[in-house]
């Protein structure tokens, strides 16, 4: 972790004389954005998975240590700040401002959200979804899924039940665990070069990759600052082809690590914003960095480059029949538009409507997952609740915000859009409203 730059440091700290006597409204949000920081770090005192990455000073997170605060005293703070956030008039500033002021405003509710949630308040998953993640998620019937179903029944013949059939057809393309290395290396490799020609990152952004086991999920960014990212591959269950590019792209290159460092360099480094050194799992940001590096594997590959990549590369490095490859992108294709299954399964185990044994029945039913990766999906419904709305509704609202500026045929917007994202503190609710906007 690298320290803020000191006069950045006491210009967030105090207000100076002359910063008194300035209008600029940065100039009253620097100190609220300072104790914001802390107050993310005391709640991570009661919260182990709460503070997913910090880079800013370390005698503020000793002073968490030493000093942990109360959750009513967490929650009185935010309350205040939010307070003093209401007296800051950004109403005639430039767009960038604006978009702080209110940032800091839904990370601080959300914050005073999961206080209450850790204090012991219920919500439906609904509500949580809203009250974290500033976004509504929406409700879809089981006929939905089974329209899908039906046509994965027409693309996989055979005898058995559609989720064993799947299974089997699947079996053919796992990534030996002794190639691993060379298929994900060459798929960060590739998802990097594709990055750097559109993206300027910092000259010494870097990452470590490192093979776990025992997780909840499936893949994890660590961001360290310094523009340097430790991404780790769970290799519990078997690893499909599909996913080499996938977590390339999502954990990587244009994905958590891209996302990351450049709101290191554009909002902490150039602009001195303090509060964007710190990142809250359960928060507003989560949406925009899930939704952003799901959507960020289309951009990096393009349906048809992608499948090119996966034929000529992946499938040669992993010992797999290259000739299959369009085939199982088919079906990989539709399987994917169950991915709201997986809120459907959250919503009723969440609000108490089923239990985990159905919960993973109703994954393997209409997510076509084989019962372990089901149970193994249900571990990370009881860990993280709600945050499962970011990975699919994140990517369907960055997509509407990126396609809904021009990106949807010009690639070159696409990208410049997509980066202007990654580098400014926008919001769900301000992703929707711009794609409501005529």
């Amino acid at each position: 972790m690298r320290p803020l730059p000191l006069l950045r440091l006491l210009c967030t700290l105090t207000l100076c004389a002359g910063c008194a006597r300035s209008h600029d409204p940065n100039d009253a949000m620097n100190p609220i954005a300072a104790e914001y920081v802390k107050l993310v770090l005391a709640v991570g005192g009661h919260d182990d998975a709460y503070v997913d990455a910090y880079y800013g000073p370390e005698a503020w997170r000793e002073e968490a240590e030493a000093h942990p605060r109360t959750l009513d005293e967490i929650h009185a703070a935010a309350t205040a700040l939010l307070d003093r956030l209401r007296a800051v008039d950004v109403s005639g500033e430039a767009e960038i401002v604006r978009l702080r002021h209110r940032y800091l405003t839904r990370q601080l509710q959300s914050m005073t959200a999961r206080v209450d949630m850790l204090g012991g308040k219920r919500f439906t998953f609904d509500e949580e979804a809203k009250a974290l993640y500033d976004a509504e998620p929406p409700v879809y019937p089981e006929s939905r899924f089974r329209a899908i179903l039906d046509e994965l029944d027409a693309l996989l013949p055979g005898e058995g039940p559609l989720v064993e059939r799947y299974a089997r057809f699947k079996a053919d393309f796992i990534i030996p665990k002794d190639r691993l290395d060379a298929v994900f290396t060459a798929a960060i490799d590739e998802a990097r070069r594709r990055t750097k020609a559109h993206v300027a990152l910092p000259p010494d952004e870097s990452f470590v990759l490192e093979y776990v086991t025992d997780k909840p999920w499936s893949g994890y960014n660590w961001y360290q600052g310094g523009a340097h990212s430790l991404i780790q591959i769970n290799t519990n269950l078997p690893i499909y082809i599909d996913r080499a590019i996938d977590l390339a792209a999502h954990e990587g290159y244009p994905g958590h690590h891209v996302y990351n460092a450049l709101l290191e360099k554009h909002l902490v480094d150039e602009r001195g914003w303090v509060e964007f050194s710190v990142y809250p799992l359960f928060s507003p940001q989560s949406l925009i960095a899930e939704g952003s590096a799901n959507y960020g594997i289309e951009v990096a590959f393009p349906k048809e480059e992608r499948l090119a990549f996966e034929r000529e590369v992946l499938f040669p490095l992993a010992g797999l029949d290259p000739e299959r490859a369009a085939a199982y992108d088919a079906v990989e294709a539709r399987v994917a538009k169950l991915s709201y299954a997986g809120n459907e399964a959250a919503r009723r185990y969440l609000d108490g409507k089923i239990d985990a044994g159905a919960a993973a029945d109703f994954l393997a039913t209409y997510a076509l997952m084989p019962l372990e990766r089901a149970r193994q999906r249900v571990r990370f419904i009881e860990t993280y609740r709600s945050y499962v709305i970011n990975y699919n509704l994140g990517k369907d609202m960055v997509r509407a915000y990126v396609e809904g500026r021009g990106g949807a045929e010009d690639p070159e917007r696409r990208w410049a859009v997509f980066t202007e994202l990654l580098s400014s503190p926008r919001l769900p609710s301000g992703l929707a409203a711009a794609a409501e906007a005529p």
